[in-house]
């Protein structure tokens, strides 16, 4: 595909031109470096007409406009000096500053998605328009990857809608559509069938006002803004970054300062202020790992079933158990217009089950509360059911009830029967393997693990578990039917804990291990937050249920027994009731404030539960504890051909634990460590027996001297 195929030049009126770009290869347009150059050569050709009134640049590609740069070709150069980053900002600043230099009115067309160095060149034109389409959004997402907008995005923008939302747009790196775009003053709203037709009018009223070259003469100048609004903006976004970011994240407090910088300059000062400290970001040890997590979803994207196998489409899903887990699938549902039936054993239970889908599906994101027309429109599709025959007619039916092989098993021989001929089954199970479930079914190769995680409506990950006799065709249909409903499929082969929870559990299980070697709970709560963790193991054992994390330990321990200490501490808490936050209590007492909000308190019964199980003073490294022990199991993972490969495992747990997107991944968090650091690290903990030992794997790598990643094509 060349370049000048992906844009082309048309002239609706004599003296309007329009640039339209459409990548017909791709699902988004993206600015590649040819691109860039083809867009160069037509500005020289416009120029050099005469006559123009103006230039509307615009995308024909449905629901996008531009949606970045081409982030490969920046990794080639993420190795580069400094100078050089400078370099590549400031071509950008002076390509597309040209914008602002034609002898005629420069107008991009917004249809949809326009992000990244899409947004630099909208807002290096004279005017934006922008469709009134749901699909249509502007935002700098550029601090997602560690670093800030470098064409031009931090000095051109506060200068069209002010310092105070531009530092919002930039540091948050959120999108904001067309009716709030237009309300800063970023754009001008415009029916989505006639975009075109109303940028053309656009450059004729601007070119009979002339208001865009006084506009152009004022965006060149420092901002007017006083010293004490500076600071104070200074000060209240400086808060408000670090209390979102907990310091783990520099981009948005760099891009703060640039902002906060450029202000008081003027515009080419400002760009060239850019783009110094977007070259002071561009490598930096975030960036190179928040890119990688960006390449992980990109290669999730292609995730599908086994080569040769072909997917079917799912028309009506049921899931059976209407807990707060079937609630959540079949909410996942109902968004994407999959009808579903819920299914329970009594009406207590399926009443209390379509209540608790209908609130999350009414929910009004931007209204942030329950919407009647959306519970109305979403009614409809929700079936809440105790029939069998009901639940039976879906193409997929999900089992979602409590973690016990025998009534897992129950269920499906009854339900079996009555299913279609290509129905397909799942279970929703976190560490049953599946084969062991399979047994006794007449059509084992329809069955299979769909893992969603809890709560279903944040968590993007599902585990699609394939079993011993599990077809290609089932995992097929079971990944394109996550994708479907919103999900990002992994692919797992079956095993106990399967990807996720195997390599949690000795994370968790090391955390009460400290505890019982006299560790403090907010010793080892914080050693994890400070890594980076959303919340600390123990905290989470309150989350998840200690009843729960017990049933689970017990398999992972049958499964694993020699590495799998069992602690005392958990099942003496769950004796004592004490079973975590649904009950009120846990590690941590519970108490809720005057706003409904349910608080963790330290307790002096858990700790004294903990006592009785505590000895001595715990002088390890208590991330290494933590962390060591995770990454050893996600090598065995690897080893086992659980998962394809490490991309696998990194975008898993990011995606299922939290696990800290700015450290790239596990493995990617190892490969910046060193396979030989990380096995001499290891030779402190021998003593504590299997639990520590360097893998095979691990030892591999050490031998060889080569990183995890070294098998992934156009790494970081």
């Amino acid at each position: 595909m060349s370049e000048q195929s992906i844009l082309s030049l048309d002239f609706p009126a004599d003296d309007v031109a329009v640039i339209t770009i459409n990548d017909p290869t791709k699902k988004v347009n993206i600015l590649a470096q040819g691109v860039l150059a083809n867009f160069s050569l037509l500005l020289d050709e416009l120029e050099a007409r005469g006559g123009l009134a103006g230039l509307v640049i615009q995308s024909t590609k449905p629901g996008n406009f531009i949606a970045g740069a081409n982030l490969h070709e920046f990794v080639a150069n993420i190795d580069e000096p400094d100078e050089n980053t400078v370099k590549l900002s400031r071509e950008g600043h002076t390509l597309f500053g040209r914008l602002t230099r034609c002898p005629f009115v420069t107008v991009a067309a917004i249809n949809g998605l326009c992000l990244g160095g899409g947004s630099e060149l909208a807002v290096w034109c004279d005017r934006r328009v922008m469709a009134r389409d749901p699909k249509a959004s502007f935002g700098f997402p550029e601090v997602k990857l560690g670093l800030f907008p470098g064409w031009g995005g931090t000095a051109r923008t506060p200068r069209i809608v002010g310092l105070s939302n531009a530092v919002e747009l930039v540091t948050s790196g959120e999108n904001v559509n067309t009716a709030a775009a237009e309300a800063m003053g970023l754009a001008i709203s415009a029916p989505a069938d006639r975009l075109l037709e109303s940028a053309i009018a656009l450059v004729r009223s601007e070119q009979e006002s002339k208001e865009y070259l006084r506009d152009r003469e004022l965006w060149s100048a420092p901002i007017s803004i006083s010293d004490t609004e500076l600071a104070f903006l200074g000060a209240t976004a400086s808060a408000y970054i670090q209390g979102k970011t907990k310091g783990h994240y520099p981009a948005p407090m760099a891009a703060l300062e640039v902002m906060l910088g450029g202000a008081g300059v003027d515009l080419e000062t400002a760009c060239q202020m850019e783009a110094q400290g977007f070259a002071e970001l561009f490598g930096s040890p975030e960036n190179r790992a928040l890119l990688n997590v960006f390449f992980l979803q990109d290669h999730n994207k292609k995730v599908s079933g086994p080569p040769g196998s072909e997917p079917r489409e799912i028309q009506s899903a049921a899931v059976v158990g209407a807990g707060v887990m079937g609630q959540g699938i079949a909410a996942a549902n109902i968004k994407r217009r999959i009808p579903v039936a819920l299914g329970d054993t009594s009406t207590e239970a399926v009443t209390r089950g379509v209540q608790g889908v209908i609130t999350e599906v009414s929910y009004n994101k931007e209204t942030r509360e329950s919407d009647a027309k959306r519970a109305i429109e979403f009614l409809p599709l929700l079936n809440g059911t105790e029939s069998d025959a009901e639940i039976a007619t879906a193409d997929i039916v999900i089992e979602a009830i409590y973690e016990n092989a025998e009534a897992k098993r129950k269920l499906y021989f009854k339900l079996e029967p009555q299913l279609g001929p290509e129905a397909i089954l799942c279970s929703n199970t976190s560490t049953i393997p599946i084969t062991e479930l399979a047994h006794g079914l007449e059509h084992p190769e329809r069955f299979c693990g769909l893992h969603f995680f809890n709560p279903v409506r944040q968590m993007p990950l599902v585990e699609v578990i394939s079993g011993k006799q599990t077809s290609g065709d089932t995992i097929a249909t079971a990944v394109a039917y996550a994708k479907v409903i919103g999900k990002s499929p992994i692919v797992v082969q079956d095993g106990p804990g399967f990807l996720v929870n195997r390599v949690l559990l000795p994370y968790m299980n090391e955390a009460l291990l400290l505890l019982e070697s006299g560790a403090s709970i907010k010793a080892v709560d914080r050693a994890a937050k400070s890594f980076g963790m959303p919340m600390g193991p123990i905290e989470l054992y309150d989350t998840v249920g200690l009843d729960i994390a017990l049933h689970a330990g017990k398999v992972m321990q049958q499964a694993f027994p020699d590495r799998v200490v069992p602690s005392k501490i958990l099942p003496a808490m769950v004796e004592a009731g004490r079973i975590g936050k649904k009950a009120g209590k846990g590690f941590f007492d519970y108490t809720t404030d005057g706003k409904g909000r349910t608080k963790p308190q330290p307790s002096a019964e858990a700790e004294e539960i903990i006592g009785k199980f505590s000895s001595g003073k715990c002088e390890d490294d208590l991330t290494d504890c933590l962390f060591l022990p995770m990454l050893l199991e996600a090598t065995r993972v690897v080893e086992d051909d659980i998962v394809a490969d490490v991309r696998d495992v990194d975008l898993g747990l990011i995606y299922g634990i939290g696990f800290p997107p700015f450290k790239g991944g596990l493995f990617f968090w190892a490969d910046t460590l060193g396979a030989v650091a990380i096995v001499e690290k290891l030779a402190a903990f021998q003593h504590l027996g299997a639990r520590f030992e360097p893998t095979a794997l691990l030892l591999e790598h050490a031998e060889r001297g080569d990183p995890f990643y070294s098998a992934v094509k156009n790494h970081v």
